[in-house]
């Protein structure tokens, strides 16, 4: 039985892709908690030794070997070097009670680009006079922004409203950032949530249609480095954000989950990148909000700021 758990266990880790997104898209369930299978391990194991079965306690190095297999990196230490250039993504929350704070706490971490979701009419003029003596350079679309210590550019607004969403919402928007090393494409974006109900099961569907527009908005981008930053209410794992995550390097180290900020158990704000590579990612300390920051650490490879894809 234990042995048999076992082998379950590891063929959920390395195939979680084969289970189907039928109703309720239990696929993207899965995935979406998928490092958390791995607590399972050491309680097989545990029972296996109490049983004093030989079997099961080898049968338990199988989910073990496919945990590190997928997830061992994310355990070693990001790269320390000074990057070329630091990002802080957070969804400061429609709700939050001290903008000005959560603003001060951001400033503080001397990022050159600062992305924010859920930016509300009233809140946005105290994340603006906080934020303007580092950060001269914004841009608002919506309810997403984006602050920049360095030049920002040929702003606009990125559609990826899902069927049925009235013209009204805006959450997402395309900028370049002049940089010291560059130019360099920055995209801010806030996906559709996902519910989860004992009823439908994992409600995406929203989700993973803005996904799939936002997907096609990046394909069509021609400069390269690109930045991605944005709460894509989404894992890196979970297939309805592959449209995105296929075309872009995730982060390779650091868990850094960031929802919800009391107790996080996913990173649902997401640093991805195209033709530069995330060295480090890590949660920041909890503000008014109920997602913790994140700050990324990114570093250029390939021919370098302002290029084209494939040049």
């Amino acid at each position: 039985m234990l042995a048999g758990l076992a082998v379950l266990l590891a063929s959920l880790l390395v195939f979680h892709g084969a289970v189907p997104d039928t109703a309720g898209r239990p696929g993207s369930l899965l995935e979406t908690f998928l490092p958390w299978l791995g607590l399972a391990v050491p309680v097989l194991l545990a029972l296996a030794l109490l049983r004093r079965s030989a079997v099961a306690a080898c049968a338990v190095l199988l989910p073990a070997a496919a945990w590190l297999g997928l997830f061992g990196a994310f355990l070693l230490p990001g790269d320390d070097r000074t990057p070329d250039l630091l990002a802080v993504q957070h969804n400061v929350s429609d709700e939050n009670p001290d903008p000005a704070g959560t603003a001060r706490a951001l400033a503080a971490t001397r990022a050159d680009l600062i992305a924010l979701e859920e930016l509300t009419p009233a809140a946005a003029p105290a994340f603006e006079a906080v934020l303007a003596p580092e950060y001269p350079y914004h841009a608002v679309e919506g309810t997403v922004g984006l602050w920049s210590k360095h030049p920002l550019a040929q702003v606009r607004p990125v559609d990826i409203r899902p069927t049925g969403v009235g013209e009204g919402w805006n959450r997402g928007l395309r900028a370049t950032a002049r940089t010291p090393h560059g130019e360099v494409a920055v995209y801010v974006a806030h996906l559709p949530s996902v519910r989860l109900a004992p009823a439908h099961g994992f409600g995406s569907v929203r989700r993973d249609e803005s996904a799939a527009l936002l997907g096609a908005a990046i394909a069509a981008e021609r400069t390269d480095p690109l930045i991605l930053l944005g709460d894509l209410n989404s894992t890196v794992d979970d297939r309805g954000l592959d449209p995105v995550a296929a075309q872009m390097d995730p982060p390779s180290r650091d868990f850094a989950f960031s929802w919800p900020a009391a107790l996080p158990v996913a990173r649902i704000d997401q640093v991805m990148t195209r033709a530069a590579a995330v060295t480090r990612i890590r949660a920041l300390p909890a503000t008014g909000s109920d997602h913790l920051p994140v700050a990324a650490h990114i570093r250029w490879h390939g021919p370098g700021p302002g290029s084209e894809p494939g040049q």
